[in-house]
């Protein structure tokens, strides 16, 4: 027998339970997938051509940078032992004592005044590595959300140095307040898998940052079509089935708990997708393929805070409201309001994650049910409004958490940014901005030759000679190249 199947291996402690372990990472796996490369791929299509390297390689750098630091310092700033009753005492995570031991969450116990322990702490089957691979997926995949609201501007080096500190002292906030330990987990807001630890917190931080950096060109904010629909759609169905391991990895355990959680997740998703594409329909008289992304995305915010929490029916009740709020938010409210047409938000993240997150966390506080709350969450007696009992007091927990995630994010972000700006100009040059991929990083996405340039033989190759006799193609818009006279 292969001697990882014997029996009492110190690699096989008795807490480990094989099938939580195994499911854990892979859906870590599938929430990193996402990222890696779902959202490399919507970015890069779904600008315009000369920003498509530029905004795959924002969130390419976003992914390593966070691991890095997550394993230095932020995953015990946002899990790890109280420092303050909103922040961790951060640490790396990197020495195997810590790493393969039983995972624990949160790692600070609290207790009443009587000394009875407040909530208990939970105790995966699995060890501490796997809970830190996965945790650091969720923070990654918020740090890139985030980009989505300053592509085709931002400075690539002020976002170098953006990101190691927004998830510092933003993202580690929410995180270790909601999840970690902090004062709202201990209040008993229900926040399932980042409805407003990731998506409120990307998107009212990315609506801050884009104030910050400024808008786009001119040209560019009055014309930016997708420069590959279809890959678009490829990242964008990366991004719907890897949300499966974004919500069913939520409970730390292959239990019922998931399965209801990937169910509800993929029906909300559809639902919002069909309801925000028939909006598109009545209004605009024809459906529209971002518009169905855009309504697939609202659909897996809203239920991400709900997604074990709730019956099925009322997944498809979210996922009517999420495809339709967030659409008339981005399609008729942003028309009229001066400060949203003020600020240049290049993919709408604040409607399709500030938005939609925000619905999902107060409908968690209607709609959370009784009997699914009592398998998962540690607080007894947990409920939506509609349940009665104590349900509308857990509404009221959960505008109050929505209101300290908002506020938090504008002020981190903001204060952030600025002192970036003392020593990194936040904004491209003009020229790169006139000029995009080829300006900021030397490299263009395709090798078509297009947008109405003429061939530049001093600027884009040396021609090549035959014989002695060269001349230049006189196709100005065709491949790049030469014609050989022979």
């Amino acid at each position: 027998m292969a001697s990882a199947y014997e029996e009492h291996l110190p690699a096989s402690p008795e807490w480990l339970n094989n099938g939580d372990n195994a499911w854990q990472m892979t859906a870590a796996t599938l929430v990193g997938l996402q990222s890696m490369p779902g959202l490399v791929i919507l970015y890069a299509s779904i600008v315009k051509k000369k920003w498509a390297v530029n905004s795959a390689f924002m969130a390419l750098y976003a992914f390593a940078a966070v691991l890095i630091c997550w394993v230095l310092l932020c995953y015990r700033m946002a899990f790890g032992e109280e420092l303050l009753p909103f922040w961790g005492r951060g640490g790396p995570a990197l020495g195997q004592k810590y790493l393969i031991k039983q995972a624990k969450v949160p790692e600070t116990a609290h207790y009443y005044k009587n000394g009875h322990l407040e909530k208990p702490m939970e105790r995966p089957f699995f060890p501490m590595a796997s809970l830190v691979y996965f945790q650091f997926q969720f923070a990654a995949i918020t740090m890139i959300l985030l980009a989505g609201s300053v592509l085709g501007r931002m400075n690539i080096k002020a976002w170098m140095a953006f990101v190691p500190l927004w998830l510092i002292f933003s993202y580690t906030v929410g995180a270790f307040s909601l999840w970690g330990g902090g004062f709202l987990y201990h209040w008993g807001v229900i926040d399932y898998s980042g409805g407003y630890v990731i998506h409120l917190s990307s998107g009212i931080a990315g609506f801050a940052a884009a104030y910050w950096v400024g808008p786009r060109v001119k040209s560019d904010r009055e014309r930016f079509p997708p420069n590959n629909v279809l890959l678009m759609l490829a990242g964008a169905g990366l991004l719907w089935m890897g949300w499966s391991g974004f919500n069913g990895g939520a409970p730390y355990a292959a239990n019922t708990t998931s399965s209801i959680a990937v169910l509800n997740t993929n029906i909300c998703a559809a639902t919002s997708l069909l309801v925000w594409t028939s909006l598109d329909v009545v209004f605009f008289g024809k459906p529209s393929v971002i518009g169905a992304v855009q309504g697939m995305m609202t659909g897996l915010v809203c239920i991400t805070p709900a997604a074990g929490l709730v019956q099925s029916w009322a997944a498809i009740v979210m996922g009517i409201l999420s495809g339709s709020i967030p659409w008339v938010s981005m399609m008729i409210l942003h028309k009229k309001s001066s400060l949203l047409q003020k600020v240049d938000d290049t993919l709408g993240v604040f409607h399709t994650h500030a938005v939609a997150g925000l619905l999902g966390g107060l409908l968690t506080g209607l709609l959370a049910e009784p009997t699914l709350c009592n398998q998962l969450l540690p607080v007894t007696n947990s409920r939506g409004a509609f349940y009665g009992g104590s349900g509308g007091v857990q509404f009221l927990k959960q505008i109050v958490a929505a209101l300290f995630i908002i506020g938090w994010n504008l002020v981190s972000t903001t204060i952030i940014l600025l002192v970036i700006r003392l020593f990194i100009p936040l904004r491209m040059p003009e020229e790169q901005l006139e000029i995009g991929d080829d300006a900021v990083h030397g490299e263009e996405a395709y090798a078509l030759w297009g947008d109405g340039e003429k061939y530049d033989p001093t600027r884009h190759g040396t021609q090549h000679h035959h014989n002695g006799n060269s001349a230049v193609s006189p196709y100005v818009s065709g491949a790049r190249g030469v014609t050989i006279n022979l």
